[in-house]
Formats: C-alpha cells, sequence, structure tokens
C-alpha cells in the first residue's frame, strides 16, 4: 500500500470554499526507461484519481505517463454539509487505493 498524504480542514462553515490537497508515493514508471539489464521497464503508473463528498464525484483527474513520481494534486470544493471525502488512486497493474477524511460543517 502506497503512503498517502491528505490534507483538508476537518472544520469548515457551511459555503465556505475550502482546499484539499493530496500526495500519493508512487515511483509512476513511463515504460519509456530502459532498466539496468537494457529492457524497458514496464510502465506502472496512477491513471485515475477521484474524490467524492458524500458519493457524489467533485474532482476527477485522468494522469498520463508525463506526470511525476508522487502526484501532487490540490483542488477545491465548496463545504455545503457534513460529511465524508473519499479520495481513490487507480493505476496498471491493478493499483487501487482509497482513503477517507471526515469533514464537519458547522
Amino acid at each position: 500500500m502506497a503512503r498517502a498524504l491528505i490534507n483538508l480542514p476537518s472544520t469548515a462553515r457551511p459555503g465556505e470554499v475550502i482546499e484539499i490537497k493530496t500526495l500519493i508515493q508512487h515511483p509512476m514508471e513511463t515504460g519509456f526507461r530502459p532498466g539496468p539489464n537494457g529492457q524497458m521497464l514496464p510502465r506502472d503508473i496512477i491513471t485515475r484519481f477521484v474524490c467524492s463528498y458524500d458519493d457524489a464525484e467533485i474532482f476527477v483527474a485522468d494522469l498520463h505517463p508525463a506526470i511525476a513520481a508522487n502526484p501532487f494534486l490540490t483542488f477545491t470544493t465548496v463545504a455545503t454539509a457534513s460529511g465524508t471525502l473519499r479520495f481513490t488512486w487507480s493505476g496498471d497493474n491493478g493499483f487501487v487505493q482509497t482513503e477517507t477524511r471526515t469533514l464537519t460543517v458547522a
């Protein structure tokens, strides 16, 4: 399992715009680089990131081989109600990782 860092406020006021920052440790091998034996290393990248706020998708990113290792994504959303944010990274070779955080709107 990759290490994921997620930064968002734990509380917000109704209607407040909040900033969410995510980073996941992943080597992001493009498939275009030769390994020590001269053979091309197989592609191994995160291809999709989805953030859902109470089961509604609020941010989606499709990632490609040119993205850096350990992808860092920042986006905003409006705090509407207390709920759970679900962050899912998926990629090559069956890679899927999901993390959740709770946001309290008061």
